[in-house]
């Protein structure tokens, strides 16, 4: 059993047990099988009574409990939990170490000052009318032919499904638009290729004016009605990106501060020991970059509700507070009646790796940020232009919230999973964190680290940050990810379109 706070009401199952099975440190015997990560009763419990985990509310008993009973989906009633906010009130400004003393990495710095950790060209469409023509672009630049250009780590198709057939105003179109123009300028772009049909709604020139984009050797205006069609097109693009790819291929990784990274914080398939191991040990690693005078972006609020009280008691001025609290309003307001999770039920996945509701998936998903302040709020695929502690809008779909972070500006990503998620990217490199050791060792070539050994008990939580810390730098250093090494990212270019309520 694992006791995470003296005053928890509930233990959690370090492995399977077998029903009668007795914990003696518990002083309870176990009623019925238990599955591993699943909470089991510690005490008795009231019906109505609050259960315990951190010592935070993460839902009620839904009838009398005795010792030694399962914690779950027939045990626990789902009720949002009433909170006073207290803007500011645990603020504490984090003391930057000095820039001589900060950690490097060895990364691409761009003329405007930026600094990416991979050397990129994007194929990247206006709308889905030019998918095949962008991947057929892409397609034809085989790790062969790159080999004459050994500082060029991809040409990458960034397909949508959409692009036509929606208004020409309004959020659909504001969200693509920002996050092509947000992919295009990441540093981690050499360059782009942006390709249109030359008829749909998002049409190429607005988006490129909205962006404020101009073409020219880097940027790559390419519209198939005006090349004479979709052969003529490709065989345009394909020279496009043959000018380009000795421009960027003159760039080297030079050493600069740690300061110049922006992590993205990702969890999916997240399970019960996701809050135990991974997401606090990325936690500690976060601070640490804060502390280096870095960025570490929190996304999917819809798995902070509980949490948002902890948060803005964080913030650094009432106004970021409160920008909080009016993405939380918008959410609630928006999923009213809907069968989505910030009304309390979590995904099949979720459920069946022991987390019973969003309450208790918020606790282990909002310590992926780290204890340092929170220091701002951004809407979807916004630029991220504070360092520190920063949350982005998005919905809790993992593709979509991973594009959103890169188009505002993160040129790494860190993705916690309990369950086994295999999202990555070639221009987005993540490093894939296992909450536990039978996932890690199940699916070793999708997982980087492994902190399961935090629930093993082989290492702290703040040896497994500082673990996660090293790795990140080696990443951004260029040491390719488990999921680059697959060739992850050709489809995992998604736009939130605003169903999407996750």
């Amino acid at each position: 059993m694992i006791r995470l706070d003296p005053a928890d009401n509930i233990v959690v199952a370090r492995q399977p047990v077998a029903a009668g099975t007795v914990i003696p440190e518990e002083g309870i015997t176990v009623r019925t099988d238990i599955p591993i990560g699943h909470k089991i009763a510690s005490r008795a419990i009231a019906k109505g009574a609050p259960i315990l985990k951190y010592n935070t509310v993460i839902g009620y008993a839904s009838r009398d409990v005795e010792p030694g009973t399962h914690m779950h989906n027939d045990t626990i009633h789902f009720d949002a939990v009433s909170e006073e906010y207290h803007f500011c009130q645990d603020y504490r400004p984090v003391d930057i170490l000095p820039p001589a003393e900060r950690r490097t990495f060895m990364g691409y710095v761009r003329p405007d000052g930026q600094v990416g950790t991979r050397n990129c060209i994007a194929v990247i469409v206006c709308s889905n009318c030019a998918a095949t023509v962008a991947r057929k672009i892409a397609s034809h630049f085989t790790e062969d032919i790159l080999k004459a250009y050994p500082h060029v780590d991809a040409v990458v198709p960034l397909i949508t499904s959409s692009g036509c057939g929606l208004e020409k105003s309004g959020a659909p179109m504001t969200f693509l638009r920002r996050l092509i123009g947000g992919h295009i300028k990441n540093p981690n772009m050499a360059g782009a290729v942006l390709c249109s049909l030359g008829c749909e709604s998002n049409n190429i020139d607005a988006c490129l004016e909205e962006n404020g984009l101009t073409p020219g050797p880097m940027l790559g205006r390419l519209v198939i009605q005006e090349a004479g069609g979709s052969r003529k097109a490709v065989a345009q693009g394909i020279a496009m990106v043959e000018a380009m790819l000795p421009i960027a291929d003159q760039c080297r990784r030079q050493s600069v501060p740690i300061s110049h990274l922006k992590v993205g914080l990702e969890c999916g398939g997240s399970d019960s020991f996701s809050g135990s191991s991974a997401n606090p040990a990325l936690g500690r690693a976060m601070d640490l970059l804060v502390k280096n005078g870095g960025t570490a972006v929190l996304t999917e609020p819809t798995e902070l509700l509980g949490m948002e009280g902890a948060l803005t008691r964080r913030a650094r001025s009432p106004e970021v507070a409160q920008k909080l609290i009016d993405v939380m309003n918008w959410w609630l307001e928006y999923c009213k009646g809907r069968d989505s999770q910030i009304c309390g039920k979590v995904t099949p996945g979720n459920n069946a790796g022991g987390i019973t509701n969003v309450l208790e998936k918020a606790l282990g998903s909002a310590k992926k940020g780290g204890s340092t302040p929170l220091n701002d709020v951004v809407g979807y695929a916004e630029a991220i232009t504070v360092p520190g502690l920063v949350i982005m809008n998005s919905p809790s779909y993992d593709p979509v919230s991973a594009a959103a972070m890169f188009a505002g500006g993160c040129n790494l990503c860190a993705f916690t999973t309990g369950r086994g998620s295999c999202y990555g990217a070639q221009h987005f490199p993540t490093l894939k964190i296992a909450s536990n050791t039978p996932l890690y060792q199940r699916q070793e070539d999708d997982m980087d680290l492994n902190a399961g050994a935090v629930i093993d008990g082989e290492k702290g939580l703040d040896q497994m940050g500082r673990e996660i810390f090293e790795a990140l730098i080696a990443a951004a250093s260029g040491q390719p990810t488990k999921s680059e090494l697959f060739g992850m990212g050709s489809d995992e270019f998604i736009v939130w379109w605003l169903g999407t309520t996750a």
